[in-house]
């Protein structure tokens, strides 16, 4: 098993705190067979809240996905401690979560909807922010600014 952390780097203007809201957000990610190296074709999603039982297996797994090549059944399970907000203030990659994965690798990620972070001066909550664009601006009444996050990137390390 490897635990691989999805890390995050944005320029934010003006709030902090980007983080998944609830045990229901989907992380949308392309996963590789270490077997065989095939690669998915489309994204598949891994929730905290969904299990699915393992074949042959006692266990179950947030996600579990069998090669559509060499037919072998692999998982990945969302360590739930590991979930952390993006803060501002540093331009470094900070992890977002961390996967720990049985016969795949993470090759890619697609931000989507159920993301929320907080306005820096204010400490207004926006919530359902949608990244799925690697970019997302409103404006902070309470603050009289705008607010951004843009300049996204990801990238996969081992934990």
């Amino acid at each position: 098993m490897v635990k691989i952390s999805l890390q995050m780097k944005a320029n934010l203007q003006n709030v902090t705190d980007v983080r998944a809201t609830g045990e229901d957000f989907r992380w949308y990610i392309k996963v590789r067979c270490v077997n065989c190296g095939e690669e998915s074709d489309s994204f598949v999603y891994a929730c905290l809240m969904e299990r699915t039982s393992m074949q042959g297996s006692r266990g179950d797994a947030n996600l579990v996905i069998k090669c559509k090549l060499c037919s072998r059944v692999n998982n990945l399970e969302i360590i739930p401690d590991s979930i952390k907000p993006y803060k501002s203030g540093g331009s470094a990659f900070q992890s977002l979560v961390v996967f720990e994965c049985r016969g795949i690798e993470i090759t890619d990620f697609s931000p989507r909807s159920g993301f929320a972070c907080v306005g820096e001066e204010s400490g207004t909550k926006f919530e359902d922010v949608d990244l799925t664009e690697k970019e997302w601006c409103d404006y902070d009444e309470k603050a009289g600014d705008s607010v951004a996050i843009d300049e996204l990137e990801f990238q996969f390390v081992r934990a």
